[in-house]
This record gives C-alpha cells, structure tokens and sequence, in this order.
C-alpha cells in the first residue's frame, strides 16, 4: 500500500483552484484519502487510513427520550489562537532530538516561523506560525503521535 505523493499533491493543487471544501476516495488497494480544507488548515489538510480505520466526528449521540442535554461548549477566546495538526502523525518539537525546541511557553512568534516537525507517511511537515503572537501553552508531548485537528499550540495576538 503505497502513495504516489506527486499524484497527491496534484490532487491537492486541483482541489485548491477549484474551491474543493472536501474530498474522500478509496483506491483498490485500500488506500483511503480524506482531504478536508478550511480558513485555518492549509491548502489540503490530509488524513491517511488504512483499510478497516475511519476518522470519524466523534462519538455516536445517544439521543431520545430522558437523554439529558450535553453542556454548550464555552466559547473559544477571541484574542488566542490554537495551532492544530493537519496531519496523523508524530509531532517533534525540535528540528533533531539534540537541538532545541523550535518554541517554548513564552516564546514570541511570527507569521511563517516554524512551530514544531508533524512527521507524516515519512515525510517531515513544517508546521509554522499563522498569526504573531506569544505561545501560552505546548498540548502535544514530544515525540507522541497526533491526530488530524488535534491542538498542538495556543498562541495569545500580538
């Protein structure tokens, strides 16, 4: 089970200039593709699964009668912002287990400065800065796997 990555970023190129908000194709051979794209992810964001996995939206909803109502989630505040993977993958905090991280709590950041490594189908991803800012907060442990929209980063505005 291989993926052609130049047929997949021609995929991706494609889906871009047609304004393509959401894209799932399973090939023969079991490969599952699921390509979701909005303001906050970059061009494609990409979620690779094996045949038999399935990224679901969560748990089914037990509904019905005398199933009592899950609290409204608090509203995210307007002044943060959370860096979340666009990838399944394992996320590095430093270009190389000797060198330091590439931010910490306290660091101050810029649009395009590299945040943290998100290794996905063995190719490195840069994951980088959107906004300028102070990082408040690191959620993803070095080293650990991540799940597509996990938060990695909170990242108070400049």
């Amino acid at each position: 089970m291989t993926v052609d990555i130049d047929k997949l970023r021609a995929l991706l190129e494609l889906l871009a200039e047609q304004n393509v908000a959401e894209f799932e194709h399973e090939s023969e051979g079991g490969v599952r593709v699921h390509i979701v794209r909005s303001h906050a992810a970059p061009a494609g964001a990409l979620s690779y699964a094996p045949p038999g996995m399935h990224f679901g939206g969560g748990a089914p909803h037990a509904g019905g009668p005398g199933a009592s109502a899950a609290p409204a989630p608090e509203p995210e505040p307007t002044d943060v912002l959370d860096v979340t993977s666009p990838f399944v993958g394992t996320f590095y905090r430093s270009p190389s287990p000797e060198a330091p991280s590439f931010v910490e709590v306290g660091s101050v950041v810029r649009p395009g400065q590299t945040l943290c490594i998100v290794e996905a189908m063995k190719l490195m991803n840069e994951i980088e800065a959107e906004i300028s800012g102070t990082v408040i907060e690191v959620f993803a442990q070095n080293g650990k796997s991540c799940e597509f929209g996990q938060k990695l980063f909170r990242i108070k505005k400049a």
